[in-house]
């Protein structure tokens, strides 16, 4: 039976949901859509097997400052022998899939196939996501690195899109990959049939994988490897070494490997797959009431149709608004136009630059 490694990215600070997501206690280790934590749900979500592969014990790859809650939170839910792998600095995606495949091909073997996802993605459809795996695992055990690509619902221009190619067994080959394009080209991919989200989920062997980026990015493969073979800590929690970590270039797994290699494929997924960048997102995925609104927490609303209000703690009134979102915490209250929260990373930056570090 096939074997696979979850590999889950949990180091990220979510900005885009400030207020209630900061570099401590970051979106991921929120419960936001359910009543688990986003960290939860997705260790459930790559858990057990079936006829196809089995899921191995997932590694979560983090940050020191979010370490303790997320190991309370894994243990919390009965998560099993979960191993994290503590980060020193951020060093963006391919680091953290260079890291990966260096312990996967220790420990289980070259062959072994890695699932490399973010923490903080919402997927409704867990069956859905998990065939998607089982016919990207054929494809990875013969060479390929896979991505896996949402049908556009929209001409976004805050996602990347992948174009296919040739079809291959239950895939395609990548032709071309596009960062965030303009909303003019976003519609004619839209309007093509052809493009993709590019949903920022991988699968590959560890062999493989490391055979790539010895040809593409081999100075993020050195570093990485120093990185664990000076690393410290057991088989519940291992910390990059800093120096050796420190020394890797920062860049996106997409950049360093996908858009170089001749082995890119994609694999469509149709998962209700969401990426929850911001609380417009939020909105998007939840369930509403008539007045298409979305409450959590000790709410109350009159005359108000179309908008997202969280409370942390102390009530909140909204009357006679449309089409908001409201947060509320102990120490911050957001109020934005629904269709403009992709903005609140421009009050985080005001914020940093304002010397306000009690605020993120």
């Amino acid at each position: 039976m096939t074997r696979i490694v979850p590999v889950i990215m949990s180091g990220g600070s979510g900005t885009r949901l400030w207020p209630l997501s900061r570099t401590a206690h970051p979106k991921q280790l929120h419960a936001l859509v359910s009543d688990r934590t986003m960290l939860q749900e997705t260790v459930r979500r790559v858990s057990g097997a079936n006829e196809h592969y089995r899921f191995e014990p997932p590694i979560v790859v983090l940050n020191e400052r979010q370490c303790d809650l997320a190991r309370s939170q894994l243990e919390a839910m009965d998560a099993g022998a979960v191993r994290l792998v503590v980060e020193p600095v951020g060093r963006n995606t391919a680091p953290v899939a260079a890291v990966a495949a260096e312990l996967v091909r220790r420990e289980h073997g070259e062959d072994t196939l890695i699932l490399l996802l973010p923490a903080d993605h919402h997927i409704r459809d867990a069956a859905g996501f998990r065939a998607a795996v089982a016919t990207g695992a054929g494809l990875a055990e013969n060479g390929h690195i896979i991505t896996f690509g949402i049908q556009p619902e929209r001409p976004e221009t805050g996602y990347g899109y992948i174009r296919r190619g040739e079809p291959l067994d239950g895939g395609y080959r990548v032709r071309a990959f596009t960062e965030k394009p303009d909303l003019e080209r976003a519609r004619g991919f839209l309007a093509d049939g052809g493009y993709y989200w590019n949903a920022g989920i991988f699968l590959f062997g560890a062999g493989h994988l490391a055979a790539e980026m010895s040809k593409h990015c081999p100075d993020v493969l050195t570093a990485s490897r120093a990185a664990v073979e000076a690393a410290a800590g057991d088989r519940s929690t291992l910390r990059l070494d800093a120096a050796a970590f420190s020394a890797c270039p920062s860049i996106s797994f997409d950049y360093a490997v996908m858009e170089r290699t001749e082995n890119a494929a994609v694999v469509p997924a149709d998962i209700g797959w969401s990426d929850v960048g911001a609380w417009g997102a939020l909105w998007d995925i939840a369930e509403r009431d008539a007045a298409g609104n979305v409450t959590r927490g000790d709410v109350d609303l009159v005359d108000t149709r179309g908008s997202y209000v969280l409370s942390t703690g102390r009530k909140v009134g909204v009357i006679g608004v449309d089409d908001l979102v409201v947060v509320e915490t102990a120490d911050a209250v957001l109020v934005t136009r629904r269709e403009a929260s992709q903005s609140v990373k421009s009050i985080v930056e005001a914020l940093q630059a304002g010397g306000r570090a009690d605020l993120l």
